[in-house]
């Protein structure tokens, strides 16, 4: 993330928040390049730039508790489309909600780009190895529903 998108963090409050490997202008510029002309990329500029330090802690936070979740779930065996399951989906939905309004249709093409794109893949797996397959599964079966 990046002033480039908005955001109105220094380089070293983004280091201290997101750690020291992130590569938040890489992705903000590859970011733009793909949906940049999108409704949704120009709504997320527009939220972000109103985001302080503490609501990136607090967004931070609640990824990493989701992601930690996310992974219990799939150690524990529960079945994508189960109700747990479906909150774990709305919720990660709703997450992606604070930047711009995710449809269940965009919903699903994030889960899908999650494993496509082996960046993703790799963040999602050192949380447990095939958290990325299994969050889109996840997503997808709750997506069902709703589409």
């Amino acid at each position: 993330m990046s002033k480039k998108q908005g955001i109105q963090l220094s380089a070293a409050e983004q280091r201290e928040i997101f750690g020291d490997d992130w590569r938040g202008e890489e992705y903000a510029a590859e970011a733009e390049e793909r949906w940049g002309e999108t409704d949704a990329w120009q709504e997320s500029r527009k939220r972000v730039a109103r985001f302080s330090k503490e609501d990136w802690r607090q967004i931070k936070a609640g990824a990493d508790g989701l992601e930690r979740r996310l992974a219990d779930a799939m150690l524990r065996g529960l079945t994508p489309g189960s109700a747990e399951a479906d909150a774990l989906a709305e919720e990660h939905r709703a997450q992606i909600g604070r930047f711009y309004d995710c449809t269940h249709e965009m919903h699903v093409g994030l889960a899908d780009m999650y494993v496509a794109d082996p960046r993703f893949t790799a963040h999602y797996d050192e949380q447990a190895p095939g958290l990325a397959v299994y969050l889109r599964e996840v997503i997808r079966a709750n997506a069902e529903k709703h589409l």
